[in-house]
């Protein structure tokens, strides 16, 4: 999905692979491609308690990365997330508005989020009305 994505934008990549020793706990991470003196961008579905999303982070900036943002389809956000994110060196942390986030706002000035509702909206007429999904990857209503 990486180098998909890469050759899309017509950007390079590095990647951060994490091994599990069980859920929620990362074992190890290791950052696969140079990001010295580069923007990196974290990508990830989801973010809970943040920790992963912020040691990734931690280790971008000491491999280089001169900023460090993190874009997140679900922000959850519970328990130490909000401070970790808040001590973290993110520029910002964009989530969609599939969960509110107008709470975790308040305390936390680097999250921001995109509405998504049109995009919902459009997939659940298509779908109901038997035309193709897909074609909003190419299409996205405004």
């Amino acid at each position: 999905r990486v180098t998909s994505i890469a050759d899309r934008l017509n950007v390079e990549f590095a990647l951060i692979h994490k091994e599990r020793k069980k859920a929620n706990e990362v074992d190890r991470m290791v950052l696969v491609g140079d990001v010295k003196d580069r923007v990196a961008i974290l990508v990830d579905d989801m973010a809970d308690t943040c920790g992963t999303i912020c040691h990734a982070a931690d280790k971008l900036i000491s491999a280089g990365a001169t900023k460090v943002y993190a874009i997140l389809t679900h922000g959850i956000f519970s328990g130490p997330a909000i401070s970790r994110i808040n001590n973290a060196p993110f520029e910002a942390v964009v989530v969609t508005n599939t969960i509110p986030q107008e709470e975790k706002m308040k305390h936390c000035p680097k999250i921001q989020f995109i509405d998504i509702s049109m995009i919902l909206a459009e997939a659940i007429r298509r779908t109901h009305n038997g035309e193709s999904v897909s074609y909003l990857f190419s299409h996205v209503p405004l």
